[in-house]
C-alpha cells in the first residue's frame, strides 16, 4: 500500500511519460493483462490510456488492470491510469 507521500512522489515522476497501452472496445483482456504485467516489471511506472469507446467506467477498468496485474493504482487523472510496481530484478525508483 503506498503512503500519499509516495503517491505525490510517483504522480510526479509520471508527468513526463507516455502511455504505452491503451483499453478499447474490447475491455481488459487476459492478454493486455499479460503485457501490463512483463512492462511495469520492467518499468516499474507506467500510464495507460482509456479511449472513448470502452464500454466501463474508468475506475472500474483501472481496478481491474491493477488487481489483475498486481500492481498499485496511483492515479486516474482524465482518461489515464498511473500504475506501479515495484521490479524485482530492475529496480529504478526509489520511493520516499
Amino acid at each position: 500500500m503506498l503512503t500519499n507521500v509516495q503517491k505525490r512522489f510517483l504522480r510526479k515522476e509520471a508527468h513526463d511519460i507516455d502511455a504505452i497501452f491503451q483499453v478499447g472496445k474490447g475491455g481488459v483482456s487476459p492478454n493486455l493483462i499479460k503485457h501490463v504485467a512483463e512492462a511495469i516489471e520492467v518499468r516499474e511506472l507506467i500510464k495507460i490510456s482509456i479511449l472513448q469507446n470502452c464500454d466501463r467506467p474508468k475506475e472500474e477498468v483501472a481496478e481491474m488492470i491493477s488487481s489483475r496485474s498486481g500492481s498499485e493504482l496511483v492515479q486516474v487523472i482524465g482518461r489515464t491510469i498511473i500504475l506501479y510496481k515495484e521490479s524485482q530484478n530492475k529496480k529504478q525508483i526509489q520511493l520516499p
